[in-house]
């Protein structure tokens, strides 16, 4: 699967895009027809600890899914869309196999 990272306002370090990279090529096991992945990166300039957003957009036949998660860090704020992303994918495939 190929996936795009795209940090807004700060410099993504590789040791962050490879573990998002990891986490994301996980989803394959639960769904194999994944065309690619968009992962935005954001930080929010507030005074809040929560600044991090990250979203991602998932493409699969038949539409899109998007996730969007807010956390004190990036790598939480992706183990948390990447399983939110793994229920939407079950659900999905569930209600494929339901329908032949």
């Amino acid at each position: 699967m190929k996936v795009n990272v795209q940090s807004v306002n700060f410099n993504a370090d590789q040791k962050l895009i490879d573990f998002i990279q990891n986490r994301l090529d996980k989803l394959e096991h639960f769904y194999d027809k994944i065309i690619y992945a968009d992962v935005f990166l954001k930080v929010q300039k507030t005074s809040e600890k929560e600044n991090k957003i990250t979203e991602i957009l998932l493409s699969i036949p038949g539409g899109d899914i998007m996730v969007k998660k807010r956390c004190k860090k990036f790598e939480e704020c992706v183990d948390e869309s990447v399983s939110a992303l793994q229920r939407q994918l079950l659900k999905k495939k569930e209600k494929m196999s339901a329908h032949v």
